[in-house]
């Protein structure tokens, strides 16, 4: 996993308040969904990644290659199908706008931590990045700070709707603070390829967001 996938993460808990009817797990989906097709395409040989350490000061990931699951153009491609399907699930036009709008937020918040790698389009030569990663200091200020303030949101919109709803939330905060912070200042990965797994292993995350959600709701459905 990349260090700023904590902040797409906070991009999808503060959206459960412009848009309560989906599913936190949904929202994890969109706001992760460059990262949940990259290692799959990774594995596939259609992508690539390099371990380079001291590459950036927070990770020694390169990405060679990486043009289907990151390039601004395709992320806007994969957001219209992904809120299309939100729309024939007859979720409403406002919950396919968001999805569509996270998927599109994750090349943003990449754009502002990669070096300049991330791709425009598909065999497009330009790349963009402003480094946020070649500071480690500023880099948990932003992430961090984007954590903590997508959960006050979420936390604020939302309310338990049992003892799950609390902990399953609580549990799945603390296991991504420590997991980001295993990743920023624990050893390399051995190989591209374990970082491609890792990056499978995502999918618990979202099943993870699904579960809490179905144990907590908007606190404006709040009964009596």
């Amino acid at each position: 996993m990349t260090p700023m996938f904590l902040g797409h993460f906070a991009l999808a808990m503060a959206a459960k308040r412009a848009a309560p009817r989906l599913s936190l797990g949904s929202l994890f989906v969109a706001a992760q969904f460059a990262d949940l097709l990259w290692p799959i395409l990774v594995l596939a040989g259609v992508e690539r990644v390099e371990v380079r350490p001291g590459i950036t000061a927070v990770t020694p990931l390169d990405f060679v290659s990486y043009p289907w699951s990151h390039s601004l153009a395709m992320l806007a491609v994969w957001g219209v199908l992904l809120g299309a399907a939100f729309m024939a699930a007859r979720r409403g036009a406002a919950a396919a706008g968001m999805i569509a709008a996270l998927v599109v937020s994750h090349w943003l918040l990449d754009f502002a931590s990669h070096r300049p790698d991330m791709p425009l389009s598909p065999g497009g030569r330009r790349m963009l990045g402003l480094g946020l990663w070649n500071s480690l200091p500023a880099t948990l200020v932003v992430e961090l700070g984007l954590y903590a303030l997508g959960l006050a949101i979420y936390a604020r919109s939302t309310e338990p709707r049992d003892r799950i709803g609390r902990w399953a939330l609580w549990s799945l905060i603390g296991f991504l603070g420590a997991l980001y912070l295993g990743n920023v200042f624990g050893p390399p990965p051995p190989s591209a390829r374990a970082v491609a797994w890792s990056g499978v292993a995502m999918w618990l995350l979202i099943a993870w967001g699904y579960w809490i959600d179905r144990h907590r709701r908007p606190v404006s459905a709040r009964a009596g």
